[in-house]
């Protein structure tokens, strides 16, 4: 899969591209019904397949105080789209000036940066300034620019309409069951291992941390987990992990801390993938280490049970 940052030059871009525009946060399987019907025109046309989407989210520039929670961050995007059969994704700076944009001057943009052939859209697409644009003034504005556009209607799992926001509230519910049936994988969060201030190790329960500046997370909590690492053995491990700001030691940025059992090794720098497997508990503030401590012994029980190891 090809990366491409910013919109090329006028002509960069040879023959016709099937193309698709949006946040995809989460490529949920309402998200991958639309790709699948993407799919199918570039099989049909001939040609490759491109993915217009934007950081940091439109929703995240637009109301910085108050994001919504960020289900997959770029690195999640682009490891969940390797599989997924796209030819390349465009990343668009999403700012001021990408905010002013009218509706036709996008639509124009579109025309003439990234040739499609066609457009593949949801019903509720919406783009241009102060979300002016439908997917129905896509359509028009398509005919007038010499390119389709393919409006996918809803889609639907046991009757509930598949959404991020849909996904977001099961999280936040630490209802993982029914996130995992919405996004159609068990949620998970990927990042690379960086050094902490080692706490962990000193407490006994060394920890694989990753941080997650600058984005609000969908999940809050103890959780038992299966932890892959790129370019690692296939099968799985297990640990034991807290998402959330570490109140006890005076955190405010979420991380997510790892303690993957019987491990012996390194995994700095490596890029880690970790499923959430059960909720354990919510995040506390304890009133000392020891007490930490003490409630981290019985997490790590908890969860080696829940695994079965």
């Amino acid at each position: 899969m090809h990366l491409i940052r910013g919109l090329p030059p006028t002509g960069a871009l040879n023959g016709g591209r099937a193309l698709t525009v949006g946040t995809y946060d989460g490529l949920h399987l309402g998200h991958q019904a639309l790709l699948q019907r993407l799919r199918g025109h570039a099989d049909r046309l001939g040609v490759p397949t491109l993915m217009v989407t934007f950081e940091p989210m439109p929703r995240e520039f637009l109301n910085p105080d108050n994001p919504p929670a960020r289900l997959t961050s770029l690195r999640e995007r682009w490891r969940c789209l390797e599989h997924m059969r796209l030819e390349g994704l465009c990343v668009l700076r999403f700012g001021a000036a990408t905010r002013g944009l009218g509706a036709e001057q996008f639509a124009e943009l579109l025309a003439q940066r990234l040739n499609p052939a066609v457009v593949v859209v949801g019903h509720d697409f919406r783009f241009g300034r102060n979300g002016e644009g439908t997917a129905a003034k896509l359509f028009a504005a398509g005919q007038r620019l010499g390119f389709a556009v393919d409006i996918v209607e809803p889609v639907t799992f046991n009757g509930e309409r598949l959404s991020s926001s849909a996904i977001r509230e099961a999280l936040a519910a630490a209802d993982l069951k029914r996130a995992e049936h919405l996004l159609g994988r068990p949620y998970t969060m990927t990042g690379r291992v960086v050094r902490g201030e080692q706490l962990g190790r000193k407490l006994g329960f060394p920890t694989a941390n990753v941080r997650f500046p600058h984005r609000r997370l969908p999940v809050a909590g103890i959780f038992a987990v299966r932890i892959r690492i790129r370019g690692g053995a296939a099968v799985p491990l297990n640990g034991v992990a807290s998402i959330g700001t570490r109140p006890t030691v005076g955190g405010t940025e979420p991380w997510l801390e790892v303690h993957v059992f019987d491990f012996v090794g390194d995994l700095y720098g490596r890029e880690i993938a970790v499923e959430c497997v059960q909720f354990l508990r919510p995040e506390l503030k304890f009133g000392s280490l020891d007490a930490m401590v003490a409630q981290i012994h019985q997490d790590a029980a908890q969860a080696r049970q829940l695994l079965n190891i």
